[in-house]
Protein backbone atom coordinates (compact mmCIF):
# COMPACT_ATOMS: atom_id res chain seq x y z
CA UNK A 1 0.00 0.00 0.00
CA UNK A 2 1.18 3.64 -0.66
CA UNK A 3 2.47 5.85 2.14
CA UNK A 4 -0.52 8.61 1.71
CA UNK A 5 -3.16 5.96 1.25
CA UNK A 6 -1.61 3.55 4.35
CA UNK A 7 -1.79 7.29 6.34
CA UNK A 8 -5.58 8.07 4.82
CA UNK A 9 -6.60 4.70 6.86
CA UNK A 10 -4.83 4.95 9.14
CA UNK A 11 -6.61 8.31 10.04
CA UNK A 12 -9.95 6.62 9.59
CA UNK A 13 -9.11 3.85 11.62
CA UNK A 14 -7.21 6.06 14.92
CA UNK A 15 -10.72 8.09 14.77
CA UNK A 16 -12.51 4.87 15.39
CA UNK A 17 -10.14 3.54 17.82
CA UNK A 18 -9.80 6.53 19.91
CA UNK A 19 -13.50 7.34 20.53
CA UNK A 20 -14.45 3.42 20.89
CA UNK A 21 -11.52 3.91 23.68
CA UNK A 22 -13.20 7.07 25.43
CA UNK A 23 -16.72 7.01 24.50
CA UNK A 24 -17.57 3.38 24.67
CA UNK A 25 -20.85 2.40 24.78
CA UNK A 26 -21.81 6.52 25.72
CA UNK A 27 -21.13 9.65 27.30
CA UNK A 28 -22.48 9.54 30.91
CA UNK A 29 -21.90 13.18 31.88
CA UNK A 30 -22.64 14.48 28.21
CA UNK A 31 -26.10 13.32 28.82
CA UNK A 32 -26.29 15.87 31.48
CA UNK A 33 -27.16 18.54 28.82
CA UNK A 34 -30.05 19.45 27.49
CA UNK A 35 -29.94 17.30 23.60
CA UNK A 36 -31.25 20.44 22.02
CA UNK A 37 -28.44 22.51 23.39
CA UNK A 38 -26.16 24.19 21.02
CA UNK A 39 -22.46 25.45 21.41
CA UNK A 40 -19.74 27.88 20.20
CA UNK A 41 -16.09 26.30 21.44
CA UNK A 42 -12.42 27.55 21.12
CA UNK A 43 -9.11 25.50 21.57
CA UNK A 44 -6.37 27.31 22.39
CA UNK A 45 -2.18 26.57 22.80
CA UNK A 46 -0.84 27.64 26.08
CA UNK A 47 2.39 27.11 24.59
CA UNK A 48 4.17 27.80 21.22
CA UNK A 49 3.90 25.17 18.99
CA UNK A 50 3.78 23.31 15.32
CA UNK A 51 0.61 22.04 14.34
CA UNK A 52 -0.20 18.74 13.59
CA UNK A 53 -3.52 16.43 13.61
CA UNK A 54 -5.89 18.51 11.77
CA UNK A 55 -7.47 15.88 9.60
CA UNK A 56 -7.36 13.01 12.20
CA UNK A 57 -9.89 15.42 14.52
CA UNK A 58 -12.14 15.80 11.35
CA UNK A 59 -12.38 12.41 11.06
CA UNK A 60 -12.95 12.25 14.92
CA UNK A 61 -15.48 14.85 15.01
CA UNK A 62 -16.62 13.95 11.54
CA UNK A 63 -17.63 9.99 12.80
CA UNK A 64 -18.85 11.34 16.33
CA UNK A 65 -21.58 13.87 14.67
CA UNK A 66 -21.21 15.57 11.65
CA UNK A 67 -22.92 18.38 12.55
CA UNK A 68 -20.07 19.75 14.42
CA UNK A 69 -18.18 22.50 12.06
CA UNK A 70 -14.82 23.05 12.57
CA UNK A 71 -12.96 26.06 12.03
CA UNK A 72 -9.38 25.46 11.55
CA UNK A 73 -7.26 28.84 12.01
CA UNK A 74 -3.59 26.98 11.43
CA UNK A 75 -2.61 23.91 8.91
CA UNK A 76 -0.57 21.03 9.71
CA UNK A 77 3.04 22.37 10.22
CA UNK A 78 1.93 26.13 10.92
CA UNK A 79 3.90 27.54 13.96
CA UNK A 80 1.52 28.88 16.79
CA UNK A 81 2.31 31.13 20.02
CA UNK A 82 0.89 30.95 23.40
CA UNK A 83 -2.46 31.74 23.66
CA UNK A 84 -3.34 31.35 19.96
CA UNK A 85 -6.60 29.97 18.88
CA UNK A 86 -6.04 27.38 16.45
CA UNK A 87 -9.71 25.94 16.22
CA UNK A 88 -13.34 27.04 16.68
CA UNK A 89 -15.96 24.67 16.67
CA UNK A 90 -19.72 24.79 16.76
CA UNK A 91 -22.52 22.02 16.57
CA UNK A 92 -24.53 20.15 19.77
CA UNK A 93 -22.69 20.58 23.17
CA UNK A 94 -23.05 17.13 23.85
CA UNK A 95 -20.93 16.07 21.04
CA UNK A 96 -18.15 19.02 21.33
CA UNK A 97 -17.47 17.44 24.85
CA UNK A 98 -17.64 13.90 24.21
CA UNK A 99 -14.95 14.20 21.31
CA UNK A 100 -13.16 16.84 23.49
CA UNK A 101 -10.89 14.85 25.12
CA UNK A 102 -10.12 12.14 22.47
CA UNK A 103 -9.36 15.25 19.88
CA UNK A 104 -6.84 17.12 22.65
CA UNK A 105 -4.84 14.03 23.24
CA UNK A 106 -3.85 12.99 19.20
CA UNK A 107 -3.51 17.44 19.13
CA UNK A 108 -1.26 17.33 21.80
CA UNK A 109 1.04 14.14 20.97
CA UNK A 110 1.09 14.63 16.92
CA UNK A 111 2.26 18.73 17.72
CA UNK A 112 4.64 17.47 20.39
CA UNK A 113 6.19 15.54 17.88
CA UNK A 114 6.09 17.85 15.05
CA UNK A 115 7.24 20.60 17.85
CA UNK A 116 10.29 18.68 18.66
CA UNK A 117 11.38 17.77 15.09
CA UNK A 118 10.80 21.68 14.15
CA UNK A 119 13.12 22.80 16.97
CA UNK A 120 15.88 20.04 15.69
CA UNK A 121 15.59 20.88 12.03
CA UNK A 122 15.96 24.90 13.07
CA UNK A 123 19.48 23.99 14.40
CA UNK A 124 20.94 22.46 11.72
CA UNK A 125 18.45 24.16 8.78
CA UNK A 126 21.55 26.24 7.21
CA UNK A 127 23.72 22.92 6.89
CA UNK A 128 21.99 20.92 4.11
CA UNK A 129 21.89 17.64 6.24
CA UNK A 130 18.64 15.81 6.63
CA UNK A 131 16.64 14.82 9.98
CA UNK A 132 15.30 11.43 10.38
CA UNK A 133 13.07 9.65 12.59
CA UNK A 134 13.25 6.37 13.65
CA UNK A 135 10.75 3.21 14.07
CA UNK A 136 10.64 4.21 18.23
CA UNK A 137 7.36 5.61 17.76
CA UNK A 138 4.42 5.21 20.60
CA UNK A 139 2.67 2.30 19.67
CA UNK A 140 -0.02 2.29 17.11
CA UNK A 141 0.73 5.76 16.18
CA UNK A 142 3.62 4.77 13.81
CA UNK A 143 2.13 6.59 10.76
CA UNK A 144 0.99 9.42 12.70
CA UNK A 145 4.35 10.57 14.10
CA UNK A 146 6.07 9.83 10.75
CA UNK A 147 3.47 11.95 9.41
CA UNK A 148 4.28 15.12 12.27
CA UNK A 149 7.50 14.63 12.13
CA UNK A 150 7.13 15.60 8.25
CA UNK A 151 5.12 18.41 9.40
CA UNK A 152 8.30 19.58 11.60
CA UNK A 153 10.29 19.80 8.99
CA UNK A 154 12.13 16.23 8.80
CA UNK A 155 12.73 13.23 7.02
CA UNK A 156 10.80 10.10 7.74
CA UNK A 157 12.99 6.69 7.70
CA UNK A 158 12.07 3.37 6.93
CA UNK A 159 7.99 2.82 8.00
CA UNK A 160 8.54 -0.64 9.01
CA UNK A 161 10.79 -3.83 8.08
CA UNK A 162 9.19 -3.91 4.74
CA UNK A 163 10.49 -0.69 3.09
CA UNK A 164 14.24 -1.21 3.16
CA UNK A 165 16.76 -3.51 4.52
CA UNK A 166 18.74 -2.22 7.66
CA UNK A 167 21.40 -5.22 7.91
CA UNK A 168 22.55 -4.48 11.48
CA UNK A 169 24.76 -6.30 14.00
CA UNK A 170 22.87 -9.68 14.66
CA UNK A 171 22.07 -10.04 10.67
CA UNK A 172 25.69 -9.53 10.05
CA UNK A 173 26.39 -12.34 12.29
CA UNK A 174 23.81 -14.69 10.98
CA UNK A 175 24.41 -14.13 7.34
CA UNK A 176 28.24 -14.34 7.95
CA UNK A 177 29.60 -10.80 7.08
CA UNK A 178 28.46 -7.70 5.35
CA UNK A 179 29.33 -8.65 2.09
CA UNK A 180 27.08 -11.58 2.16
CA UNK A 181 24.01 -9.91 3.91
CA UNK A 182 24.09 -6.84 1.08
CA UNK A 183 24.51 -9.61 -1.56
CA UNK A 184 21.40 -11.51 -0.18
CA UNK A 185 19.54 -8.18 0.68
CA UNK A 186 20.34 -7.33 -3.42
CA UNK A 187 19.12 -10.95 -4.40
CA UNK A 188 16.01 -10.72 -2.51
CA UNK A 189 14.58 -6.69 -3.42
CA UNK A 190 16.68 -5.11 -5.90
CA UNK A 191 14.42 -2.10 -5.74
CA UNK A 192 14.75 -1.55 -2.41
CA UNK A 193 17.49 0.49 0.09
CA UNK A 194 19.79 -1.32 1.65
CA UNK A 195 21.81 0.49 4.58
CA UNK A 196 23.98 -1.50 6.83
CA UNK A 197 24.73 -0.10 10.80
CA UNK A 198 28.67 -0.14 11.59
CA UNK A 199 30.47 0.63 14.47
CA UNK A 200 33.69 0.67 13.31
CA UNK A 201 35.90 2.12 10.56
CA UNK A 202 37.02 -1.71 9.36
CA UNK A 203 33.13 -2.14 9.42
CA UNK A 204 32.90 0.68 6.89
CA UNK A 205 35.00 -0.31 4.81
CA UNK A 206 33.47 -3.81 4.31
CA UNK A 207 30.05 -1.72 3.98
CA UNK A 208 31.45 0.62 0.97
CA UNK A 209 33.10 -2.33 -0.97
CA UNK A 210 29.90 -3.96 -0.83
CA UNK A 211 28.35 -0.79 -2.46
CA UNK A 212 25.81 -0.43 0.61
CA UNK A 213 23.19 2.69 -0.15
CA UNK A 214 23.44 3.81 3.42
CA UNK A 215 25.75 3.34 6.27
CA UNK A 216 24.38 4.26 9.59
CA UNK A 217 27.72 5.15 11.36
CA UNK A 218 26.57 4.07 14.94
CA UNK A 219 27.95 5.93 17.44
CA UNK A 220 30.68 7.56 16.08
CA UNK A 221 32.50 10.35 17.82
CA UNK A 222 32.92 13.65 16.45
CA UNK A 223 36.48 12.67 15.12
CA UNK A 224 35.42 9.81 13.43
CA UNK A 225 32.66 10.68 11.88
CA UNK A 226 34.56 13.34 10.03
CA UNK A 227 37.04 10.47 9.34
CA UNK A 228 33.74 8.64 8.12
CA UNK A 229 33.12 11.45 5.94
CA UNK A 230 36.27 11.59 4.29
CA UNK A 231 36.12 8.28 3.46
CA UNK A 232 32.99 7.54 2.19
CA UNK A 233 31.17 10.68 1.02
CA UNK A 234 29.95 9.98 -2.24
CA UNK A 235 30.32 6.55 -2.12
CA UNK A 236 27.26 6.16 -0.04
CA UNK A 237 24.51 8.12 1.83
CA UNK A 238 26.24 8.49 5.38
CA UNK A 239 23.84 8.45 8.40
CA UNK A 240 24.89 9.92 11.99
CA UNK A 241 22.69 7.73 14.58
CA UNK A 242 23.43 7.72 18.66
CA UNK A 243 23.94 10.24 20.92
CA UNK A 244 21.67 12.69 19.66
CA UNK A 245 20.64 15.94 21.33
CA UNK A 246 19.39 19.75 21.35
CA UNK A 247 23.28 20.03 22.50
CA UNK A 248 24.98 17.72 19.98
CA UNK A 249 23.21 17.78 17.60
CA UNK A 250 25.12 21.23 15.05
CA UNK A 251 28.10 19.58 15.76
CA UNK A 252 27.30 16.62 14.34
CA UNK A 253 25.56 18.05 11.35
CA UNK A 254 28.62 20.33 10.72
CA UNK A 255 31.14 17.29 10.52
CA UNK A 256 29.69 16.53 6.91
CA UNK A 257 27.28 13.33 7.17
CA UNK A 258 24.33 13.45 4.71
CA UNK A 259 21.53 12.64 7.95
CA UNK A 260 20.91 12.44 11.34
CA UNK A 261 18.49 9.73 12.89
CA UNK A 262 17.07 10.58 16.40
CA UNK A 263 14.28 8.69 17.87
CA UNK A 264 13.86 11.30 20.12
CA UNK A 265 11.67 12.87 17.88
CA UNK A 266 8.96 10.32 18.11
CA UNK A 267 9.53 8.25 21.86
CA UNK A 268 10.89 11.33 24.23
CA UNK A 269 7.23 13.26 23.09
CA UNK A 270 6.26 15.83 25.55
CA UNK A 271 2.43 16.75 24.44
CA UNK A 272 1.49 20.44 24.14
CA UNK A 273 -0.64 22.29 26.20
CA UNK A 274 -3.97 22.49 24.58
CA UNK A 275 -7.69 23.54 25.98
CA UNK A 276 -10.71 23.33 24.94
CA UNK A 277 -13.13 26.50 26.24
CA UNK A 278 -16.94 26.50 25.59
CA UNK A 279 -17.63 30.07 24.33
CA UNK A 280 -21.47 30.17 24.43
CA UNK A 281 -24.85 27.99 24.16
CA UNK A 282 -28.13 28.28 22.85
CA UNK A 283 -31.28 25.83 22.45
CA UNK A 284 -32.13 24.85 18.97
Amino acid sequence: MHYHEALAEEIRTSAARLLAEDVGPGDITAQLIPERQWATARVITREDAVLCGVAFVDELYRRLDSRVALNWQYADGDRMAAGDTLLELEGPARSLLTGERAALNLLQTLSGTATRTRAYVDLIQDTGVRLLDTRKTLPGLRLAQKYAVTCGGGYNHRVGLYDAFLIKENHIAACGGIAAAVKEARDIAKDLPVEVEVETFEELDQALAASADVVMLDNFSLDDLREAVRRGSGRATLEASGNVSDATLRAIAETGVDCISSGALTKDVQSIDLSMRILKTETR
